[in-house]
């Protein structure tokens, strides 16, 4: 008999960013120990469990003076990945915009996925007299060097959107949900099955991210954490055999290389058989997924996804892909810049009960809520995003 599970959604809260305005340098000679008295939104996940020790200290000006002071902002640096996808070309564009907005002077750059190139902008952005560092990493294992530098510098570094790993050199982490993430992505490819598919068994495949990114294995810890126990009583089958993450993996999220992995996938298989459905860990790749299919001249699987970039919400409300797990980049860079107005305004960190454990130590976490969209709830999820609800025409 069919397991069922129960699919849980998530509004994404809006986040008003409390705009403190920067006065003055990084960490200096001596590091603050003090922290705001309002936590930032965290979410408890399976990854995390550890409580990061908060203290709650009295400012040392009054609003008054305080807002006198910001009128001299700060340099803050970000250094992202690349702007090849979506989520990252927003947070280009949000970044510049809500930190000059907040006062602060901003220099940002994009690594093109080069891990030599994403140092020597950090590196830069130090000589350049950033007191803040907000790191979206190639890749998280391969910049403690550089982060050390900072540290020694005394330059404040966050974390965005994925893990800093093997440094000390790492204030805080800014993310989205990792192992939730997952976690929805394989309940929405449940119910998608149930609603389009009929009864079990399922034939099923399993796509991950790229080995590089630390969220990647996250992802699908989450969602196997889901789909093992029905991979174990028959409910689902995945044809091919492959089930660990390694064999599941997309170097660099090529959409590319998911699509030749789905390509062979298909023709080795199911020659005389029809694939049900698919976890994919985002939009593009499972576009290329559903292009694959589509050329084998199979019926289209259900696909889950991630970043609810246009193409695919596009996509969604057409019924070409199932789902989408939607990560709002406003919402995560304005969390970002409240963390940043907490530093500069010497407040230190925020309080967050979340941590995670890079190697080297525990980092604190800042989560946000990531939320499933399908057909049935995407007018709800995009009320207040009105790029996005202009896509959903009949």
């Amino acid at each position: 008999m069919k397991a069922k599970k129960a699919l849980s959604l998530f509004m994404t809260a809006v986040l008003a960013a409390a705009m403190l305005t920067g006065c003055g340098g990084g960490r200096g000679t001596e590091e603050t120990s003090q922290t705001t008295d309002t936590p930032a939104a965290v979410e408890e996940t399976a990854e995390t469990g550890n409580t990061q020790d908060t203290e709650t200290a009295e400012p040392a000006e009054t609003e008054e003076e305080a807002g006198t002071a910001s009128s001299g902002g700060g340099i803050v640096g970000v250094a992202l990945p690349w702007l090849g996808t979506q989520n990252w070309a927003e947070a280009e564009v949000m970044f510049k915009e809500q930190l000059e907005a907040a006062g602060y002077e901003a220099i940002i750059q994009a690594a093109d996925q080069k891990v030599p190139q994403q140092q020597q902008q950090i590196e830069s952005m130090i000589e350049n007299g950033a007191q803040v560092i907000v790191v979206g990493p190639v890749d998280g294992s391969q910049l403690g060097s550089v982060l050390e530098k900072a540290k020694d510098a005394g330059v404040y570094v966050i974390g965005y959107d994925r893990l800093l790993e093997n440094t000390s050199g790492v204030d805080g982490i800014v993310q989205f949900g990792r192992v939730k993430t997952g976690e929805l992505q394989a309940q929405a490819l449940l119910q998608g099955l149930e609603e389009l598919k009929g009864e079990a068994p399922y034939n099923i495949e399993l796509f991950g991210g790229g080995p590089a990114d630390p969220n990647a294995p996250n992802f699908f810890t989450g969602a196997m954490s889901v789909l093992q126990p029905l991979i174990d009583d028959g409910t689902l089958v995945v044809v091919s055999g492959q089930t660990d993450f390694t064999q599941c993996a997309t170097v660099d999220w090529d959409n590319s290389k998911a699509q030749s992995r789905m390509d062979a996938i298909l023709a080795g298989n199911y020659s005389d058989i029809e694939i049900d459905g698919v976890l994919s860990p985002n939009d593009g790749i499972a576009r290329a997924i559903i292009t694959s299919c589509e050329n084998a001249g199979q019926p289209i699987p259900v696909v889950s996804g991630l970043d609810a970039e246009n193409e695919s919400v596009e996509w969604v409300w057409s019924g070409r892909q199932y789902s989408t797990v939607a990560k709002p980049t406003n919402a995560l860079v304005a969390e970002t810049v409240s963390i940043i107005d907490s530093l500069l305004s010497g407040n230190g960190m925020p309080a967050t009960e979340v941590t995670a454990n890079n190697g080297v130590i525990d980092v604190p976490v800042y989560e946000l809520p990531p939320v499933v969209v399908t057909k049935d709830n995407a007018k709800e999820v995009f009320a207040d995003d009105p790029d996005r609800l202009a896509l959903l025409t009949d």
